[in-house]
């Protein structure tokens, strides 16, 4: 029984460090063309939310993956944990990775740059990658 509970935790605690470092991918995009606005922050914690975080943690994830986007010096970082994770999460977040770029109705060379180098990292299909692309701009003009 004791050990059920701790492979638990460990779970748990692993789920947090995911969800940290989808987090951290997030904020790096938000923050690539020095612009960091409460849109942005409010599409992360959805992001997050509908990918399972708890709901009630979502302010210290936040507070977490900013200290560890601003430690890091690089993406790999970041796209390990995504690309274990399944189809279906890892469309979710190039979606509102491509929702936070365009919050602003501009994309810049940074950001477009950002989404090639993940397309490629994460194996997304540049199909596709355009396809997200063009829901999410057309989910913003709603």
């Amino acid at each position: 029984m004791i050990n059920f509970f701790k492979n638990k935790e460990k779970n748990e605690a692993n789920d947090n460090g995911s969800y940290s470092k989808i987090a951290a991918l997030l904020i790096h995009a938000a923050k690539i063309d020095e612009v960091y606005e409460e849109n942005e922050k409010e599409i992360i914690k959805k992001t997050l939310i509908e990918l399972g975080a708890q709901s009630s943690s979502i302010d210290s994830l936040i507070s977490e993956a900013t200290i560890i986007e601003e430690s890091s010096n690089q993406i790999l970082d970041f796209t390990r944990e995504i690309k274990n994770a399944p189809e279906s999460d890892k469309v979710k977040i190039i979606e509102s990775l491509w929702k936070i770029i365009y919050s602003n109705d501009n994309a810049d060379m940074y950001e477009t740059n950002l989404m090639r180098r993940l397309a490629g990292l994460l194996y997304i299909d540049p199909k596709t990658m355009g396809e997200l692309k063009e829901k999410a701009k057309q989910e913003l003009k709603k």
